[in-house]
């Protein structure tokens, strides 16, 4: 059937780095690259017996919760070529086998592998896809080295691609949103070695492992066609000139030269991305745990946190290892943040806004500020960044006394109006859509570059509450309540806001249909931590969807 214009898109998963040639024949033997494992999570319940929470695997929520169609058919590719054009359902998982050519096992003498021929093999699959659905555009989501051959399709194959016109942009047509597990889109670096060990690598380039180097990633990660190079140098020209009329500074870096984590600006939208990030460098066990001893703590046992994300793009953190039984695609949590990224029309924004930290920059103190954000109903936490995990968010101080303090990002999540309230263990619809921000505030003595603790207490914060936010109903108008956990004085769970009694958020920008804001200060206990004035400033915007009735235009495929 057609595609049914309800934001259900194809669903293309483009799985990691497999290694040398034993993994990639591991890799090979699974249908679907690792897309359908699962995970068991172990909790305490009151009597200190272990219960268990299972999740399925996103290929199978996928197909449970949106009713998404898996289509293998005995072998995806040919079964899809052999469909007329616009017959094969639109809400259907694809997986981009790009590793079979390299196999042994299935190929005989095969080739070393090219992530450049699988990004070129990549857009010739979303193209297939999108003649095969009539889907206007695709769903992109990878783990590890594939959010590499993803964008290396993105800013690479699609504009170097003759039908595609050139423009750096060219892919945008075609792939909707983006979402990424545990992506090196920084590349892999070492904590150790002094960076001996990245040169042997880049130079040795041993079982293909080059890819996660700067040479090697400016290169797939760049156009190569004169057509190209050139639309690419005249829309960047013409974004900086675009910049100027407008009076806004150029932040690019001067002299920075190539930096992985930075998309051109003109080519896909880092809004259309996400970056899942993981934190647990502890559980990943590949390689007897040498390969997380080099890159550190500070990581996912293979990615450090900081080469994660692309910057400017949504990312959410999570206590997730790279792969293995504590995985980050295997997680309840990844699962919850990828169909939030893909099917959600609202994004979410909070920051921490109007901060006056004590004393001054020269007092020695670096203050950070842990985060969590939890959902009713969910097992589990969608976004952690703490000191525990080494990835708490650190607050600036103010470049003087009479400027603004620079926003604090706290977190960034998508909803969807359209979704049906979750129900309660009886089977009712709970009265409210619930989110729930967790702050907790520490500092730490830091003199001459050395931490001082002669008066600091280990796991003592200057403060922490949470804000627990409701999203409900008063007579047809959507409303938003939003209290500190200090000031309910019950347990969250017996709480309930009461439309009329209980006020509501006010809307500071109410001459917008489309956008909402919202402020809410902080308790008055925080006032000589943070300044009278600190708040958590909450804001909706809508995200951009694709024409419910317009056709898409002809797709080439080849």
């Amino acid at each position: 059937m057609p595609y049914d214009h309800d934001g259900k898109l194809p669903v293309i998963y483009v799985r990691g780095y497999a290694g040398g040639g034993s993994g990639i024949n591991t890799a090979v033997n699974d249908p679907f690259y690792g897309f359908n494992e699962g995970a068991v999570q172990v909790r305490v319940d009151g009597e200190n017996r272990p219960r268990f929470h299972q999740f399925e695997s996103p290929l199978l929520r996928l197909m449970t919760d949106h009713g998404y169609a898996l289509l293998v058919k005995g072998n995806q590719e040919l079964y899809l070529e052999a469909q007329a054009d616009g017959s094969v359902p639109a809400a259907s998982i694809w997986v981009h086998r790009f590793y079979d050519e390299y196999a042994s096992r299935m190929t005989k003498d095969p080739n070393a592998f090219s992530i450049e021929d699988a990004a070129d093999d990549l857009l010739t699959l979303v193209r297939l896809v999108l003649a095969k659905t009539g889907a206007p555009r695709v769903f992109l989501v990878a783990h590890s080295m594939g959010g590499l051959v993803v964008r290396s399709m993105l800013q690479r194959s699609a504009p170097d691609d003759q039908y595609l016109g050139h423009a750096p942009d060219a892919a945008t047509g075609l792939v909707d949103r983006v979402f990424t597990y545990a992506t090196p889109h920084g590349g892999i670096e070492f904590a150790h070695g002094f960076g001996l060990l990245e040169k042997l690598r880049d130079l040795t380039g041993i079982n293909g492992a080059d890819i996660f180097g700067p040479e090697r990633m400016q290169e797939y990660l760049t156009p190569r066609t004169p057509e190209a190079i050139s639309a690419a140098a005249m829309a960047e020209a013409a974004a900086v000139a675009a910049l100027a009329a407008q009076g806004i500074e150029d932040d690019t870096p001067e002299g920075s030269g190539f930096d992985a984590t930075r998309m051109p600006r003109t080519s896909f939208p880092v809004d259309r991305m996400f970056c899942l990030v993981g934190t647990n460098a502890d559980d990943y066990a590949v390689g007897l745990g040498i390969p997380k001893r080099l890159v550190g703590e500070r990581s996912d046992g293979l990615v450090q946190i900081d080469n994660a994300a692309v910057k400017g793009a949504p990312r959410a953190f999570v206590h997730r290892s790279h792969s293995g039984p504590f995985g980050i695609v295997n997680s309840e949590e990844g699962y919850q943040n990828l169909q939030r990224f893909l099917f959600g029309d609202l994004e979410v924004v909070a920051n921490l806004t109007d901060v006056r930290l004590p004393g001054t920059r020269h007092d020695d103190i670096t203050w950070q500020l842990e985060v969590t954000m939890s959902i009713r109903t969910l097992p589990v936490v969608l976004h952690e960044q703490s000191t525990a995990h080494l990835c708490p968010v650190q607050i600036e101080w103010r470049n003087g006394e009479d400027t603004l303090a620079r926003p604090v990002p706290l977190v960034r999540t998508f909803l969807s109006s359209a979704a049906a309230r979750p129900t309660d263990a009886d089977g009712n619809k709970v009265p409210t859509l619930r989110h729930v921000l967790g702050l907790r505030l520490v500092s730490l003595r830091d003199r001459n570059g050395l931490l001082s603790f002669f008066d600091h207490v280990e796991n003592a914060p200057e403060w922490a509450d949470a804000l627990v936010v409701d999203i409900g109903e008063v007579d047809g108008k959507r409303s938003t309540w939003a209290r500190w956990n200090s000031d309910i004085g019950t347990p969250i769970r017996d709480y309930e806001p009461t439309p009329g009694l209980d006020p509501v958020v006010k809307d500071l920008a109410p001459d917008d249909p489309r956008y909402w804001k919202g402020r809410v200060p902080l308790p008055a206990i925080t006032h000589q931590l943070l300044g009278p004035d600190a708040a958590v400033t909450l804001e909706v915007f809508p995200r951009s969807v694709l024409p419910s009735a317009q056709a898409p235009g002809p797709v080439a495929v080849g």
